[in-house]
This record gives C-alpha cells, structure tokens and sequence, in this order.
C-alpha cells in the first residue's frame, strides 16, 4: 500500500499542474487594454497554427517609413468556431486591423477586428468584447 502511495501522490500533483500550467501563458497583461489602436496597410504573413493564429502586415507611418507590425489571434480553434478559415486573410490584402497594442511600445498587439479595403465583411476576434 505505501509503496503505491508515494506514484498516486505524484500523478495526482502532476495531474493538477499541467492544465495550470498551460493555462498561465494566456494572459493578456502585455497588452495596453485601455489603448486601442487602427492600423491601415498591406498583409505580410497570416500563420494559422496552434496555439495562437498571427498576422502581420505593413503600415506607413507618419514620416513616410514602413513599420512592419504583428498580431496575435487566438488559436484556429476558436476563429473557426467563429467563421474564419485558414485562407480568410491572404497576403497582399489591404486591410485595417484593430488592436490592444503591446504595453512595451513594441508594434506588436493582440487582434480584436479586421477591416477589407476590397468590402468583404470584417472579420472579428472572438474574445473581443
């Protein structure tokens, strides 16, 4: 009995830690939530993968330079749970794109909508209020 005590025990803690665990790196404290920001340029890159789906794209800034900035989504899952397919945003589309920018001033930012220059209907994150 003790000698199965002592593995109970360990795969119980184990058992515990793990979901706690994955669950940490979902925070949004990186992010400024009470700044929004609107950002008008041309798609780079749309990555559809687990955890967490991404865009980037290029905007001009006020002094005429390309900055090129990145989104976080949430994961495929959920977008298309949410009428998003992996093709939905391709490269070289003119979009705007909504965002909580990153707290570091980085051009990085977690996504709440999309805009299509071309009037395809906007698509919006799904944790978005």
């Amino acid at each position: 009995m003790k000698r199965l005590l002592l593995p109970a025990l360990a795969a119980l803690a184990l058992f515990w830690a793990v979901p706690n665990l994955a669950f940490a790196h979902h925070g949004t404290t990186a992010y400024d939530e009470t700044k929004t920001l609107k950002l008008t340029g041309s798609v780079t890159a749309f990555t559809w993968s687990n955890p967490h789906a991404s865009l980037s794209w290029d905007v001009k800034n006020d002094k005429g330079a390309v900055d090129h900035w990145v989104v976080e989504l949430t994961s495929p899952g959920m977008l298309t749970r949410s009428g998003w397919h992996h093709d939905s945003v391709k490269v070289g589309d003119q979009v705007t794109i909504t965002l909580h920018p990153a707290k570091s001033g980085a051009n990085f930012g977690i996504f709440q909508r999309i805009e299509f220059a071309d009037g395809r209907p906007e698509l919006i994150d799904p944790r978005a209020p």
